[in-house]
């Protein structure tokens, strides 16, 4: 488990957000007492421990105002495993399509890559050393005085016949011509190797090419039970996997590549040899069903509304019933062994422009039962998303422009000016919230994007008479303001 963020306070967690989303304090304080309330289960006794279930969260809130943001960055800030689906690519169970358990089986893989890139970053520095042998003993057979040690060391006065009979023979003076010039040899093999180790170090060798041996995975051969309602793709790995085994497994190959792509391909051996795989699957095991979080968006899109007519809707009613098992504490059986979800964090989203939290099943909304209203953003708040978050836009533009020696200033003038702009599109066109300003920071540094392989050197300030130049036209043309996407 991630040590550090026991101590992670509910406060502190929301002075993270705050450096990356701008408002939504309600929803920042909701999702920060959530995961300290996880924190203090794992202090408590395993018998109270087990009573005690996660809070399901209900974020309801319009487009691009920062829901799935603040869930990705929670599972950032927390090391646990995340996963973001939406709601309407699941099927009742019985229909074509995804079913609910999928998620649990995605999660649960994405709780093993973090495990397993955690580990494996422990052990890099001792894979470097290894690869740095492997690449020398391509380059200089035989040149390895560990690797020939045990064959080159036989006793002088020890023989084995063929019959397995030991003969002894007279020794032989150590000082023997032949001996002095094996010896002479290793010495000059061992300082043609250390030149060949230093060349190697000041990268002069990536374009040599050479021989290499790429092995199989050495993952352990995994097993998975698949439901009724799951997917081809699920089955069809499945069976690929079976019939590899049953005959033989993957070969390995030799193939020709350069130092470069060498020690990539050896580099991945070497820390996917050195890893335990079985510590890796019940690590991942533990964190995923005692610190795993499932962001399901869309979530009103399956919700059926009060006034339609008409039968059951198999991406509606039916996929609520089946999230419901999922969500409550039920056993998923993935390759990497059975998970348990009674406590992995659910947390849902939809803007319910259409529908209302109403229209979903009792039973689900019984599920979720912290509700988190986000408002609308407006021109203020877009002002502060250019400016304050570390990954400011206003920061990403300049920044990508800079590696060409294009420097951007942008005055505050144009920055109050595009926040204008972006609030005012959104009031008389469908509201998409923040996305909004990506598309006018696209329009606006269009011919400098275009143009900046030519303009190194330059400095170029963005002011209200630009932002004008560049948009006023088409904000103010009500049909030309719809692409403004």
């Amino acid at each position: 488990m991630n040590e550090e963020i026991k101590d992670l306070t509910p406060k502190q967690t929301v002075a993270e957000l705050d450096k990356y989303i701008i408002g939504q304090n309600k929803a920042k304080r909701a999702v920060a007492i959530a995961l300290r309330n996880r924190m203090r289960r794992l202090k408590l006794p395993e018998e109270i421990r087990d009573e005690i279930a996660p809070k399901n969260i209900l974020m309801i809130g319009p487009t691009g105002v920062g829901k799935t943001e603040i869930a990705r960055r929670l599972a950032k800030l927390s090391g646990a495993p995340f996963l973001k689906v939406e709601a309407t690519k699941y099927t009742e169970v019985g229909y074509v399509g995804r079913d609910v358990e999928s998620m649990i089986r995605d999660l649960m893989a994405v709780g093993y890559t973090m495990v397993k890139s955690e580990m494996q970053e422990k052990l890099r520095e001792q894979a470097e050393k290894n690869t740095e042998e492997s690449l020398l003993d391509l380059l200089l057979p035989g040149s390895n005085k560990k690797k020939t040690a045990a064959t080159s060391a036989q006793p002088q006065n020890v023989s084995q016949a063929s019959s397995g009979t030991t003969i002894i023979l007279p020794s032989v003076s150590s000082t023997a011509p032949a001996e002095e010039h094996k010896v002479q040899n290793e010495n000059d093999m061992s300082g043609t190797r250390e030149k060949f180790r230093v060349m190697l170090r000041e990268n002069k060798l990536e374009d040599k090419m050479v021989e290499v041996t790429i092995s199989p995975s050495m993952g352990a051969p995994t097993f998975e039970f698949f439901a009724g309602g799951s997917n081809m793709e699920d089955i069809e790995s499945a069976m690929s996997n079976i019939s590899n085994m049953l005959m033989g497994g993957a070969k390995s190959k030799r193939k020709n590549v350069s130092i470069k792509e060498a020690r990539e391909i050896i580099m991945a051996e070497q820390l996917d040899r050195m890893v335990d795989h079985d510590k890796v699957t019940d690590e991942a095991k533990q964190r995923v069903e005692q610190m795993g979080i499932i962001f399901i968006d869309e979530i009103d899109k399956v919700a059926s509304r009060s006034d339609r007519g008409g039968g059951p809707d198999v991406s509606r009613e039916g996929v609520q019933r089946d999230i419901l098992p999922i969500v409550e504490g039920s056993k998923v059986s993935t390759k990497y062994g059975v998970v348990d979800t009674r406590h992995i964090l659910f947390i849902a989203a939809g803007a319910f422009s259409v529908s209302k939290p109403s229209d979903l099943i009792p039973e689900f909304q019984g599920r979720f039962p912290l509700r988190v209203e986000l408002e609308a953003l407006h021109a203020e708040d877009f002002k502060r998303i250019l400016l304050e978050p570390k990954n400011a836009l206003t920061k990403q533009y300049a920044e990508l422009l800079q590696t060409e020696g294009v420097k951007i200033e942008f005055l505050d003038e144009a920055i109050d000016r595009m926040s204008f702009l972006a609030a005012d599109v959104n009031s008389k066109n469908e509201n998409i919230g923040a996305r909004r300003l990506h598309t006018i920071m696209e329009m606006l540094l269009e011919d400098i994007s275009f143009n900046a392989s030519e303009m190194g050197g330059e400095t170029v300030k963005i002011d209200v008479a630009y932002v004008d130049e560049r948009l006023k036209d088409i904000v103010q043309d009500q049909d030309l303001s719809r692409y403004i996407l």
